[in-house]
């Protein structure tokens, strides 16, 4: 009877899979010379962990890290055996990008995925792995990179979408003009890019350990493969300080460009301010009723007054125009 968590277990020796194997009956296969156990968990319970504890004598830290997740992405060693956390991240077809966790022990002759969170489904890994019995057969060390090479693949498709959502905000910015959605949209893939960032970043210290470290479960033959995961890395990592870089760019044009067009507000405001100035003054002047006012018994006095108001606020609107203030 298969436990919850458990979506595979079963056993592998010289490149092919010999079989299913029950998880409590996995130490019995491990008596015989040869095969190795491959064991694949999703947010196991407690009771789950336990058994798996018991049957690779794994150490209490790293089972209770396994078991609560939300851990920094690193590689440990306890004893015979090494601990890997790695996050996940995960392209929806709606186009939004979730993050998980996996947590994966690898010994000489078993690995144990648990993963925590969205994921692509791993079966294709194990397809892969199963389609070429000649590398499977290297144990462990090759399983250890398969995972983690599929893992940092899933980076990729995450980096394009950030990229393509980073040059649709641009276009937004410079083409249709800024708008506080713009402003909160950035802010919102720069959180993105964070979070992808605190991926990526320890990685390289990861697979440089796996690449250069003398671990007795990887083979000196897969530290090539882990090379090639070690470069992939350095490459999504200076690919996300770039957009990071670029977002920064972009939030300071924004930023410019809604000062730039509050000083046209102003220049505007304060024009037509100036010209309301002139009819506004020539007005209360006359509106003070002083029984001795400038032309007042003269008949043309208010085709004048208002002749003049009109001349000067065309002549004023004249000039601003000119100096691009209206």
């Amino acid at each position: 009877m298969t436990m919850p968590g458990v979506v595979a277990c079963a056993a592998y020796a010289d490149g092919r899979r010999i079989r299913d194997v029950p998880l409590e009956d996995v130490s019995e296969v491990l008596r015989e010379p040869g095969p190795f156990v491959w064991i694949e968990l999703y947010e196991p319970s407690e009771e789950v962990l336990r058994v798996i504890q018991e049957e690779f004598s794994l150490h209490d830290l790293a089972i209770e890290d396994a078991h609560r997740a939300h851990q920094r992405p690193k590689l440990e060693r306890y004893d015979d055996a090494l601990f890997v956390v790695l996050h996940t991240v995960h392209v929806t077809a709606d186009e939004e990008v979730e993050f998980g966790e996996t947590h994966l022990f690898v010994g000489a002759r078993y690995v144990v995925s648990v993963h925590h969170g969205p994921a692509v489904p791993y079966a294709q890994v194990r397809a892969r792995c199963e389609a070429t019995p000649h590398l499977l057969s290297k144990g462990p060390g090759y399983v250890l990179y398969s995972l983690t090479d599929f893992i940092v693949d899933q980076y990729f498709g995450a980096v394009d979408l950030f990229d393509s959502r980073l040059e649709k905000l641009e276009e937004q910015i410079f083409r249709d003009g800024v708008s506080r959605g713009t402003t909160e949209r950035i802010y919102d893939l720069k959180r993105e890019l964070l979070r992808l960032k605190h991926a990526v970043a320890p990685l390289i210290d990861v697979t440089n350990r796996l690449m250069r470290s003398d671990f007795e479960m990887i083979p000196a033959a897969a530290h090539p493969y882990f090379r090639d995961i070690y470069d992939h890395v350095i490459r999504i990592n200076e690919t996300v300080d770039m957009l990071r870089e670029l977002l920064t760019g972009a939030l300071e044009a924004n930023l410019s460009l809604i000062s730039v067009g509050q000083n046209e507000a102003m220049k505007r405001l304060a024009g037509w301010a100036a010209i309301i100035a002139v009819p506004t003054m020539i007005a209360g002047i006359y509106g003070m009723n002083f029984k001795f006012m400038p032309e007042l018994e003269w008949r043309w006095s208010y085709p004048v007054v208002i002749t003049v108001m009109v001349t000067s606020c065309a002549y004023l609107y004249r000039r601003f125009k000119r100096a691009g203030w209206l």
